[in-house]
């Protein structure tokens, strides 16, 4: 019998009965005369922080589902305030592979990437920061739920953040500046809390990167996020070609929107308004969305269909935007039931579509590596992550009419303009966060003068109208992977521009790309990125001339398209 996501049992794991156990398991581990008897003490230590992963993973996607939820939340927090803990116990683990006499042997049965990744870990805590750690995610999830429990009187109804987006499309551009207008109310009455929970979210990392050695958080933050092969000058360069070659042609697109809705003065509440006729949005409700997904994955490939009727069946998927849900949408994996797991925010636009196929290429990747033996391969580092998502968004695009029927065109243009339009924003934030965390003395304020020159710099078609607090520099307020996730967000950029590679492939050999988009899922998290970029048969973004290559096959794509007829 299909056991469903709803009797998945939760318990509070017994930290201080674990830690013993491993604690013993590596003693075990250390007097073991070759790598063989080494594996199977790996392979009881691995049972243990699966189910510690489980439980922490089934706690946080409750919590997040209802946030109001007084057991979850307590347990979320409980998970905050001991993640600490959890990490010392897996850094004995870590410390011992990592210096064991039988470590080549282990690379020869594992790989060489959870080495590197131990060694991270290694590099990325102490104990004497517990502390800190703590702090900093008692601080990120106060800004998460802050946001979370945003409720807005608008249209005669009350609203959260997430039930605003179909108001940013409507073709009254009145009311899609009195809709910003609401939302910035909100933001701009909680300006000072957000401004100051982000100052003692930044004051706390500079601490422990301090503490633990570093020059400032920008190293450490590469640490955490494993960046194995590539370094913070490797990004600049990216930033850099991104503001040449990108944002011109980002430019152009705006400056075309403008004319393709009739304005000569596109305002930002107008950037998400695409054509007259109205945005491209999926016909039907909700049920009839994930129908379709069913009918799309069953025809794509016998890997796709098995995997949604295995999300289906288990009831993986929790979509709709309700009250006190949090906002956005994420895809995890809970170990012990070899289950990914799907969280997102429908609200009637063609968000529903793309979060959807963007969640599900993250579940399909875990899907396809949930044979792995190793934990720390279910799913790659983040950046490569972000490929297999964005890239399904692509590979998806035969079964669009299903979702828009006549629309399908509108949609196909509306969302290619959209990720070539995304880059600059995304590395705008990047490089926000190495100003902020370089500069960790600046006040508040310094910090939103500093994001209006970047935008400046990145974004300069974007006009707030004098709306307050955008044009105090505060837009960045709403992106809560600079909360929450910090040194995340240049990962969708990197990504993106491998996903449109699989774009240009799929639209001249449709099989061969996804037969290497399948290969790259099955590799799983065993390969550092620019390794598995290589797998896939694609050009490292760092690659010299590879971002001039793809953002000029977009653009004369959608140049080829005569856009006011959609």
């Amino acid at each position: 019998m299909v056991t469903k996501f709803q009797d998945y049992k939760y318990e509070r794991p017994d930290l201080q009965k674990i830690s013993k156990e491993v604690s013993e398991l590596i003693e075990k581990f250390e007097k073991a005369k070759d790598a063989n008897e080494q594996s199977t003490v790996i392979d009881e230590l691995n049972k243990i922080f699966n189910h510690v992963d489980t439980m922490a993973t089934l706690a946080h996607i409750r919590a997040s589902i209802d946030t109001k939820d007084e057991f979850y939340d307590a347990e979320r927090n409980f998970f905050d305030e001991y993640d600490p803990v959890i990490t010392e116990i897996n850094n004995k683990y870590y410390d011992a592979i990592v210096n064991s006499d039988f470590r080549f042997d282990l690379e020869d049965l594992y790989g060489r990437q959870l080495f590197a990744l131990a060694e991270n870990q290694l590099k990325s805590y102490d104990p004497a920061v517990k502390e800190l750690i703590q702090e900093e995610n008692r601080l990120s999830t106060q800004y998460s739920k802050l946001l979370a429990g945003a409720e807005i009187e608008f249209d005669g109804k009350t609203l959260n953040l997430s039930e605003f987006s179909p108001y940013m499309e409507d073709p009254d551009r009145n009311v899609r500046k009195e809709a910003t207008e609401a939302v910035q109310g909100f933001m701009g009455d909680n300006l000072e809390t957000i401004d100051d929970i982000y100052d003692r979210l930044v004051k706390t990392r500079d601490k422990i990167a301090k503490e633990l050695g570093y020059q400032d958080f920008v190293e450490l933050g590469y640490v955490r996020m494993n960046r194995i092969d590539y370094d913070r000058d490797m990004v600049e360069t990216f930033r850099n070609q991104v503001a040449e070659y990108v944002v011109p042609v980002v430019t152009r697109l705006k400056q075309r929107q403008g004319r393709r809705i009739g304005l000569s003065d596109l305002k930002s509440y107008d950037e998400s308004f695409d054509f007259l006729t109205g945005n491209a949005a999926p016909k039907g409700k909700t049920k009839d969305i994930m129908k379709n997904g069913a009918k799309m994955y069953k025809e794509l490939s016998p890997e796709t269909d098995e995997f949604y009727t295995f999300m289906t069946e288990r009831e993986l998927f929790d979509v709709e935007a309700k009250k006190g849900k949090e906002g956005g949408g994420y895809c995890t994996f809970i170990p012990e039931y070899d289950s990914p797991f799907i969280f997102s925010n429908f609200n009637g636009t063609l968000g529903d579509v793309t979060v959807l196929t963007h969640e599900a290429g993250h579940a399909f990747q875990s899907y396809m590596s949930r044979g792995f033996e190793v934990p720390e391969y279910q799913f790659p580092t983040l950046e490569s992550a972000e490929i297999h998502s964005m890239s399904m968004e692509y590979f998806t695009y035969p079964w669009m009419d299903l979702f828009f029927e006549e629309d399908t065109d509108k949609f196909k243009f509306s969302h290619l303009a959209s990720d070539i339009s995304f880059l600059p924003y995304g590395v705008a934030i990047d490089e926000f966060q190495h100003i902020v965390y370089e500069n960790p003395e600046l006040t508040p304020k310094e910090r939103r003068d500093e994001w209006k020159k970047l935008e400046q710099k990145y974004l300069p078609h974007r006009d707030y109208d004098g709306i307050e607090p955008l044009e105090s520099g505060s837009f960045w307020h709403y992106q809560g992977h600079v909360f929450g996730a910090p040194f995340y967000y240049i990962d969708y950029t990197l990504a993106q521009i491998c996903a449109i590679q699989f774009w240009k492939r799929a639209k001249e050999d449709f099989d061969a790309a996804w037969e290497d988009y399948l290969a790259l899922c099955k590799l799983g998290g065993s390969l550092p990125f620019n390794s598995l970029v290589e797998a896939a048969k694609l050009r490292s973004p760092f690659e010299e001339g590879s971002l001039k290559e793809v953002v000029e096959e977009v653009s004369d794509y959608l140049d080829s398209i005569d856009d006011t007829k959609l």
